[in-house]
């Protein structure tokens, strides 16, 4: 089974590049959903998040709410989320590829998550893939996906992406790279020619 790790920066299109992998036959784990996952009341993540950064994190329903955990830690604190957040989401990634290699030895299993070179989780792929665009298309798609302005996506994406490394740093790791700034077309021309490398080295 080929292990692979896709990532890149914030609304970079990481995801629409995982769909189109999955279209193909790729299976996928989000980390982002499965943190949503450990993040649930009654976890020992969420336990540990309460305790370190307070109640006022959590919304009315005593869940925890996303937007007031950024406001807590952005950008001073990610790293003591990190902490906690990041031994749970790399232990669940793994069992998850080992689940898969069982019931697929030649499957293709992509793990989506922004923050794997920064989780030092790198090691746990064969190959990593890094999604770029250029910092105005990041602007534009949190603007569309967020419902709101430039000028406050713009704020969001320059406090999001300083708590991680810039494009040009994660590419540096990258085994394969997609470049997204341009149109879906575009896009579909890179996926499928990465796809025909990583299907033939899982049947390997």
């Amino acid at each position: 089974m080929l292990r692979v790790g896709l990532t890149g920066g914030i609304a970079c299109g990481k995801s629409t590049v995982a769909g189109m992998l999955v279209k193909r036959g790729a299976r996928l784990l989000q980390a982002d959903t499965l943190a949503h996952q450990l993040y649930r009341p009654g976890t020992g993540v969420y336990d540990a998040i309460v305790r370190r950064f307070g109640r006022e994190i959590l919304g009315d329903d005593g869940a925890i709410n996303r937007s007031r955990l950024a406001n807590a830690v952005l950008p001073s604190r990610i790293a003591e989320l990190n902490a906690i957040v990041h031994p749970a989401v790399i232990a669940s990634q793994n069992q998850w590829m080992a689940d898969v290699e069982r019931s697929d030895p030649q499957a293709v299993a992509i793990v989506e998550a922004a923050l794997i070179i920064e989780a030092g989780a790198e090691d746990d792929f064969t190959k990593l893939i890094v999604v770029t665009c250029d910092f105005e298309r990041k602007v534009e798609r949190y603007a569309g996906r967020a419902g709101v302005s430039l000028e406050a996506a713009r704020a969001e994406v320059e406090r999001r992406s300083a708590a991680q490394l810039n494009d040009d740093e994660k590419v540096k790791h990258a085994d394969y790279v997609i470049e997204n700034s341009g149109s879906l077309d575009e896009t579909e021309r890179q996926v499928e020619n990465l796809w025909k490398q990583l299907h033939a080295l899982a049947a390997k």
